[in-house]
């Protein structure tokens, strides 16, 4: 059963300007294996727009209920490339209060834009 659906869209320069503009902003949105790819090198614009978007579509996904930490979300990238939630904290207890067992989440993107979708699975 779908408890609930998420998208989010973000602009992939505006976001990079204000990662670039405010000193500890990434820090405060992502975990360290968000921010840098397996060989150790910050991850681009784009794959940080996008996985910004899935933590705005996944607090949408639960209801957008207040108090939610960035850092209790993360995108983590399988081996195959696929994407998927990791929970904790804050997160974990509303989507346990809502009876959520399981995530998909899809990102992309393309022409300047970042998206991302989250169901949240019963």
């Amino acid at each position: 059963m779908i408890i609930g659906v998420g998208i989010d869209v973000a602009e992939i320069d505006r976001f990079d300007a204000a990662l670039r503009r405010t000193p500890g902003l990434a820090a405060r949105l992502f975990l360290d294996r968000e921010l840098l790819l397996p060989s150790g090198e910050r991850r681009g614009p784009a794959s940080l727009a996008a996985r910004f978007a899935a933590k705005e579509a996944l607090a949408k996904a639960l209801g957008a209920p207040a108090g939610l930490l960035w850092t209790d979300a993360e995108v983590v990238t399988e081996e195959s490339g696929r994407p998927v939630l990791s929970v904790r904290g804050t997160v974990a207890a509303r989507a346990a209060e809502l009876g959520v067992r399981g995530w998909h989440v899809s990102l992309s993107h393309d022409a300047g834009v970042a998206s991302a979708v989250v169901i949240a699975e019963g």
